[in-house]
């Protein structure tokens, strides 16, 4: 893989097509494939397809490959405890991988004080369990969520999602008892403000109307926040957003989920996306990056908070014990500096996608912290129609150059490469959308 992108074929290729047909006739049309990559092998931020075809990708399995793909220590940690066991259930027995994972997130997670895990297998699991735990801890039913929200599509993770229609769409009735407030989206200020002036006036919705006219604090369990939404657009909201936030919470006895899904693990170039804004919560939900890939989700709380007695909640392979050996050496290469490199790398990627601002008026907005980053499509600055087909168009043109890139929001670019990207690699993919740029947007 020494020249990357590296096209050998029309896409997709022989190989590609015939897989493809075999996925057709046997797997589930609910999943959403956007072009016809079929991976092959990966190392770092390069991937290959079945046809040998070389890309760069920018999507790390959504967020997930933080460490790289095969990282070769996160390997060997898989191999040396799947020669031990593979699973032995955590629910009703103990082992030293788990506890460990545990011991390691509570010294990294922005929680205050004493700290106690919940393992489950996912980002929409961890959250189920900070439902539960929210409402048999605070004895609330309700709870508040924000449009443009991604929680999860399992039935009660999903009564919180607000992203798409179509992820809600002949599902309902949703779980009852939530409401959605307006997030703090600045590029599209919900209460038609200024963001150089803004003091979280779009809470003022959830303070002055929701809490007032739909239902009583003291009935609210929990509020669930991304403290940068993913699947909404890749949205970074003002720091007194959160701040606001959190004082509401504390002034009504709410508890603050945070959901650190996406965001979590080094991607923003701090452990959690919650740093940035100077937050501590009463619960994060954990998942995507901290196993590098392998199946794992984490809900964590105060330790006080999770009071939860034997059988109320419980998962047979949360927690798996080859999946915690990868997160225990997720976490250590993330310490020992891709936290630090997403960081570096992140303020260069931005800077570089702003140049391209000037040229190509179809940008609208280039944001984001460390390594994930959103670039905003526009037909009009002024006006801020959003260009949805556009964007599709240049996720598709970027994979036919050689770069994986996917969508978010309805016409937001989300880049989400893994954490140990280089600075040449991030040129390349500026070359390649710029070149896209060029075929997409008339005139330029």
């Amino acid at each position: 893989m020494t020249k990357v992108p590296d096209l050998k074929t029309t896409l997709p290729g022989p190989n590609a097509r015939a897989i493809i047909e075999r996925d057709r006739q046997s797997v589930s049309p609910s999943y959403t494939r956007t072009y016809p990559f079929v991976m092959a092998r990966g190392r770092g931020a390069v991937v290959e397809d079945v046809d040998g075809n070389v890309f760069l990708d920018c999507t790390a399995g959504i967020a997930v490959a933080a460490t790289g793909h095969s990282h070769p220590e996160v390997v060997r940690a898989i191999t040396e405890q799947a020669g031990k066991f593979l699973h032995m259930s955590g629910t009703d027995f103990y082992y030293e991988p788990q506890v460990a994972v545990a011991e390691e997130v509570a010294k990294i997670v922005p929680i205050r004080g004493s700290v106690s895990s919940f393992f489950a297998n996912s980002g929409t699991e961890a959250n189920e369990a900070a439902i539960k735990l929210a409402r048999h801890h605070s004895k609330r039913f309700h709870l508040i969520a924000f449009l443009g929200s991604f929680h999860g599509r399992t039935l009660g993770s999903l009564a919180l999602t607000a992203s798409k229609v179509v992820q809600r769409r002949g599902f309902g009735p949703m779980m009852p008892g939530v409401f959605h407030a307006p997030y703090a989206t600045c590029y599209r200020c919900p209460v038609g403000l200024k963001p150089d002036s803004c003091q979280a006036e779009c809470l003022g919705f959830l303070e002055d109307q929701i809490l007032v006219q739909l239902v009583s604090p003291d009935d609210v369990a929990a509020v669930i926040v991304e403290p940068i939404q993913g699947e909404g657009g890749y949205i970074v909201p003002a720091p007194q957003f959160h701040q606001r936030l959190r004082a509401l919470t504390e002034k009504h006895g709410m508890l603050l989920i945070v959901d650190e899904v996406q965001s979590g693990m080094g991607r923003t170039g701090k452990m959690f996306a919650c740093e940035h804004f100077g937050i501590d919560a009463d619960i994060v939900t954990i998942a995507k990056a901290i196993a590098s890939g392998l199946p794992l989700g984490i809900m964590s709380a105060r330790s006080d908070v999770m009071t939860w007695t034997p059988g109320t909640h419980a998962s047979t392979f949360g927690g798996n014990p080859v999946s915690c050996a990868a997160a225990l050496t997720t976490i250590r290469l993330l310490r020992d500096g891709l936290v630090k490199h997403a960081e570096e790398v992140g303020g260069y990627f931005l800077d570089r996608l702003r140049g391209l601002m000037d040229r190509y008026p179809l940008i609208g907005d280039v944001r984001g912290r460390g390594l994930m980053v959103g670039v905003e499509l526009v037909r009009n600055r002024q006006t801020k129609e959003r260009a949805t087909t556009e964007r599709d168009r240049l996720v598709g043109e970027m994979f036919k150059r050689g770069v994986l890139v996917l969508g978010a929001g309805p016409n937001a670019l989300r880049f989400s490469p893994p954490l140990v990207i280089s600075k040449a690699e991030i040129d390349t993919v500026v070359d390649v959308f710029d070149q896209a740029l060029r075929t997409v947007e008339p005139g330029t």
